[in-house]
């Protein structure tokens, strides 16, 4: 006789099942209708759906009703069907898993991130309508999955905990951080929730599976609370406008390893996996003898004091020592030369420095003034990339500009203001003399730490770049002649990384027709690619400024490789970064990066290096190098200070 669940928790590992949203999207269903409508409208697709998860090798297959409650249903006029989408959301996963399989009822948070206008009483009545309906069709257990705010979560479990003694698993997404979105720490939300009767806790999407791993390598173990884990299959990437996820199924059996390594007893995916990810995790947690590593140690790279990074010691010193005085940098209407001209004369070096997180400056500042002291041409700063919520770079760049007398090149994405925000965010640049720019389409906010926030893309980065180039020519938007014109100096992206360069290439020449000036491209990691990059564009007469990012760590090379779109490393630089940490693992992929840059300079004038984590001594010694390989001393810069 098959245990209950929360038996066979205790003795063995239990493979879950997918992503079933995503995969659907994947299988051509469009996005905007209800997927847990399909329980009724399309009953054998997603049969068919848990079906696969379960010859994969899945053992806990969820119900499809994660949006099913009232609040969310109503959107498409589906509020009276709450009972009938649950009821039939069990009997489908019942029909197509075999009798060693569980199924959990899978309930999702009703705020779902957002700071809806809803009382408790709304949000607990929803709740329970949806719950009420999954237990009285008697499912294994239920897993409340993907929620935000402990309060909510709680709401949900007391409830259960009053009706019934089923088995609950308790989850929330999470990026990585240490708090809930209501400002719980982790740790405490966790002790509460099982003070409030949860058999389990973990967490699911929102991360790939360094995101989680992050997460909990900054718990400690709670006794008799195992943990389960569905991460994304890294974060999503928008290709020929399809969103796709890089982490191949491999990738996500090699980290489900190390899921059980630290105790998890659930593994399974979320946003982004298929049956060929479940597959590859169930084979690889065959025969895995559980209590391996089980005395509750856990590795804790990175969270405590940062580590002190390869390079040179740096001391800030004043501007006025390090500026050259006959330049007033980014004033409109000025005579410095652009980073155009200058890229053009010789070569020329920007260094990107994401602003902070929190409220301090002081790390950024630091970066910032070791990466003058380098003699650096330009730091350029992101606009919230990947969605994640940072300190405006409008602010952190007029700080550069002024204490530092650096020249500022601030990212613009089309994510976050209308078309009335954005020409008023460039006639601010504008009047503050911040005149160099990137224009980028952005990240949507769902995949970043607010997901309930709504992305609103007015503009693409090619409307981005005509806006400014309209500027420029002193007309607004809407086509009303101005009184003076604007300076911009237009950037856009460029990823090398794709099967058909030709067609990114056809993309880059048609941003050059909308107004770009120069190009800044993702991080490569492969001479070749450098190689067959400047094939691709020498008939381009714009400049292309190289990108190159040092790596940190083995794992932050597999995280990179996985789950970021966008970014591919080579077999043999992922072998050499392989098992590599802290102090000897940023050395090392500081090594790689400087062969990057020995085969860059054959071809290319500008380089973009990305400053991982805030290691800014990493980038201040990638722009020595250059300094050094190309036998000049930087203007701004003693020949003395030169390696």
């Amino acid at each position: 006789m098959r245990p209950n669940l929360k038996q066979a928790l205790q003795e063995q590992i239990i493979t879950g099942d997918g992503a079933m949203g995503t995969y659907l999207y994947q299988l051509g269903f469009p996005i905007g209708v209800s997927y847990e409508e399909f329980n009724l409208t399309k009953p054998e697709v997603i049969k068919d759906v848990h079906r696969k998860y379960y010859e994969a090798g899945a053992r806990l297959i969820e119900t499809n009703t994660f949006s099913a409650n009232r609040e969310n249903l109503s959107k498409y006029g589906l509020e009276q069907e709450v009972s009938a989408i649950n009821r039939a959301g069990v009997a489908l996963a019942r029909q197509a898993a075999g009798t060693d399989a569980y199924v959990v009822g899978a309930v999702g948070p009703v705020r779902g991130g957002k700071r809806k206008s809803l009382t408790r009483e709304q949000i607990e009545a929803d709740l329970v309508e949806q719950l009420e309906a999954l237990l009285e069709e008697n499912v294994d257990g239920i897993l409340l999955e993907t929620f935000y705010e402990l309060e909510e979560i709680l709401l949900a479990l007391q409830w259960i905990r009053r009706a019934s003694q089923i088995p609950v698993i308790c989850q929330f997404a999470t990026e990585g951080g240490g708090v809930t979105k209501d400002g719980v720490p982790l740790q405490e939300a966790f002790v509460k929730l099982k003070e409030a009767g949860a058999d389990v806790v973990g967490f699911n999407c929102h991360s790939g599976p360094m995101g989680i791993l992050r997460a909990l390598d900054k718990l400690r173990p709670i006794e008799g609370l195992p943990f389960s884990v569905f991460p994304n299959a890294g974060l999503p990437g928008l290709v020929d406008g399809q969103f796709t996820y890089t982490a191949t199924p491999q990738y996500l059996a090699d980290t489900a390893l190390r899921f059980a390594d630290r105790g998890a007893r659930i593994i399974g995916g979320c946003c982004g996996t298929t049956p060929d990810h479940i597959a590859a995790i169930a084979q690889a947690l065959d025969g895995y003898r559980l209590g391996r590593n089980q005395d509750g140690a856990l590795e804790t790279e990175g969270t405590g004091a940062r580590p002190e990074a390869v390079g040179l010691k740096v001391e800030a010193k004043p501007a006025a020592d390090r500026l050259n005085p006959s330049v007033s940098a980014g004033e409109p209407g000025g005579t410095e030369p652009t980073i155009v001209d200058l890229v053009r004369e010789r070569h020329t070096i920007i260094v990107e420095l994401d602003p902070p997180r929190g409220l301090s400056i002081d790390k950024f500042m630091e970066g910032a003034a070791a990466l003058a002291e380098a003699g650096v041409d330009s730091i350029t700063m992101a606009d919230n990339s990947l969605a994640m919520t940072r300190m405006s770079n409008l602010s952190t760049g007029y700080l550069v500009k002024e204490k530092l007398g650096i020249r500022p090149l601030v990212h613009i994405a089309c994510r976050d203001r209308n078309s009335i925000g954005m020409q008023s965010h460039l006639m601010g640049l504008h009047a503050m003399g911040m005149d160099h720019i990137l224009c980028l389409t952005g990240d949507p906010a769902k995949f970043g730490d607010l997901p309930g926030s709504s992305s609103v893309y007015d503009l693409n980065s090619f409307g981005l770049i005509r806006m400014a180039k309209q500027l420029n020519e002193g007309i607004a938007y809407s086509g009303k002649a101005l009184k003076h014109k604007s300076n911009f100096v237009i950037g856009a992206a460029f990823d090398p990384n794709v099967k058909y360069i030709e067609r990114a290439v056809a993309r880059m020449e048609k941003k050059i027709e909308a107004g770009a000036d120069y190009f800044m491209t993702q991080p490569v990691y492969e001479p070749e690619m450098i190689e067959r990059l400047y094939e691709a564009t020498k008939h381009i007469r714009v400049p292309i400024f190289i990108g190159i990012m040092p790596l940190v760590s083995g794992r932050n090379a597999e995280f990179l490789h996985n789950e970021v779109p966008g970014i591919r490393i080579s077999d043999e630089v992922r072998q050499r970064m392989k098992g590599l940490e802290r102090e000897e693992g940023r050395r090392e992929g500081v090594e790689i990066a400087k062969e990057l840059i020995d085969t860059a300079l054959k071809y290319f004038k500008g380089f973009y290096f990305m400053t991982p984590m805030l290691y800014y001594e990493m980038t201040a010694e990638l722009t020595r190098y250059v300094w050094s390989k190309t036998n000049r001393s930087h203007p701004l810069v003693p020949a003395s200070k030169i390696n």
